[in-house]
């Protein structure tokens, strides 16, 4: 434990209680440093169901590993992904007769809670949620607002807001089934009196077994009647499987003899099957709802596109924007060149006409002459002195037959039309 002191930082917790160093584990069993065996009832907080180092699940993940298949996708379309949503719909949904839509939010059960809570806040379009005494749902802040534990809770750093909390089954003392207490009273109560204090809510989130929360198991017919609840009101039932699913309790979902129908369930932790992260959030499909749809929404706006030989569109970075596309964005702020003494404008034009005109001004300047009709005329340049040259008018008395008299090179007529000089490189892009 000397290298984990020194090196590893004090935000720890579940190391603290455990004052050995692990070193194998294989089906329920860990074995520290010094070879003394432990009988693991922590199981990863409910990330380990199947056992350390399950040997079906070893073979096909080194098989993986060995055949080179994808590993990092992001949410690219793979073989592995398509695998999982099939065998999870004909294995676990369809047997049971359920009917979800399958979100991959990210890899921990904080990460399903939060898009279970935004999702069911966007389609009520109502932002209170109802949680109960003792529950836990994750540590970042949505799941944070929404956890009963004020040590946790303290942890945010600010107000966590838009959250009621009604009592847990049992939380008087004896639950429903054996006393006659219900709890649920309670929230129907408040919900039915236009003057309790508790406005329409979003949803209700809720978990079957609270882990953190003390190993409280919640009565089927309590649950049963939570679920009437929230369909009597309008309210979305978020069931968090996290800890107590995926064959945690006896059955797959925790909540399966209950007999309810939620709208969202979050499922992480063993979902993984090995002990590696993943979590699932399961939504009705009439709230599957999302105001993204295409990854070029998370490109640049200004890329182009270019159209395959099979005519599908594909979105590719095929080239440096140039100076000209950024300036029709209008992020390009004019300026005067280099070592020219006037001042130039800080700004960017409004309009593409604008700044058209604006890229002409500056090359005018750079030429030292401007435009009319019949092209570029000369002009006196009182820069030139600054710069430690002669003026024009100095060089003109200088050399009469040089401007002035319609005959000399310095005239803008025909056959005495100035060269422009080359553009430079910038200007040319």
């Amino acid at each position: 434990m000397d290298i984990i002191e020194k090196y590893e930082s004090a935000v720890r917790s579940y190391s603290r209680g455990f004052p050995v160093v692990f070193d194998k584990a294989k089906n329920y069993t860990l074995t520290d440093t010094d070879g003394n065996t432990y009988i693991d009832f922590f199981a990863g907080a409910g990330a380990l169901n199947y056992g350390h180092n399950d040997d079906a699940m070893k073979e096909k993940i080194l098989e993986y590993i060995q055949g080179d298949h994808i590993t990092h996708s992001l949410d690219m379309a793979t073989v592995a992904r398509q695998n999982f949503l099939k065998a999870f719909n004909e294995i676990i949904l369809q047997p049971r007769k359920m009917s979800y839509k399958i979100m991959f939010p990210g890899p921990t059960g904080t990460n399903t809670v939060e898009s279970a809570l935004k999702l069911a806040r966007k389609v009520t379009g109502r932002t209170t949620v109802v949680s109960f005494t003792n529950a836990f749902h994750g540590m970042t802040l949505g799941a944070l607002s929404v956890t009963g534990n004020q040590f946790k809770r303290k942890g945010a750093g600010k107000p966590l807001d838009d959250t009621v909390f009604v009592p847990y089954d049992g939380l008087m003392g004896c639950k429903a089934d054996d006393c006659g207490i219900n709890t649920l009273d309670y929230l129907e109560a408040m919900l039915s009196n236009g003057s309790s204090g508790m406005g329409h809510p979003a949803a209700v989130i809720v978990e079957p077994v609270q882990g953190e929360g003390g190993i409280n198991a919640a009565s089927m017919q309590w649950l049963k009647r939570l679920d009437q609840i929230c369909k009597a009101h309008d309210i979305k039932l978020i069931v968090d499987d996290v800890q107590a699913g995926c064959g945690r309790t006896g059955t797959f979902f925790s909540f399966e003899p209950a007999g309810i129908d939620p709208d969202f369930i979050c499922l992480s932790k063993s979902i993984g099957g090995y002990g590696m992260p993943m979590a699932i959030t399961l939504i009705k499909p009439e709230y599957d709802k999302s105001r993204a749809g295409r990854a070029q929404r998370h490109l640049p706006r200004q890329q182009p596109r270019v159209r395959r030989r099979d005519g599908r569109a594909g979105e590719v970075l095929a080239r440096r924007r140039t100076r000209q596309e950024r300036a029709r964005e209008g992020r390009v702020h004019h300026q005067a060149p280099e070592g020219d003494g006037r001042q130039a404008p800080e700004r960017a034009f409004g309009g593409a006409r604008a700044r058209l005109h604006a890229g002409h001004r500056a090359a005018r300047r750079r030429l030292g002459g401007h435009h009319h009709r019949g092209g570029l005329q000369a002009r006196p340049d009182h820069g030139d002195q600054r710069r430690g040259g002669r003026s024009r008018q100095a060089a003109a008395a200088a050399d009469p037959g040089s401007a002035g008299s319609g005959e000399g090179p310095g005239h803008h007529g025909a056959g005495a039309r100035r060269r422009r000089p080359a553009p430079r490189r910038e200007d040319r892009q």
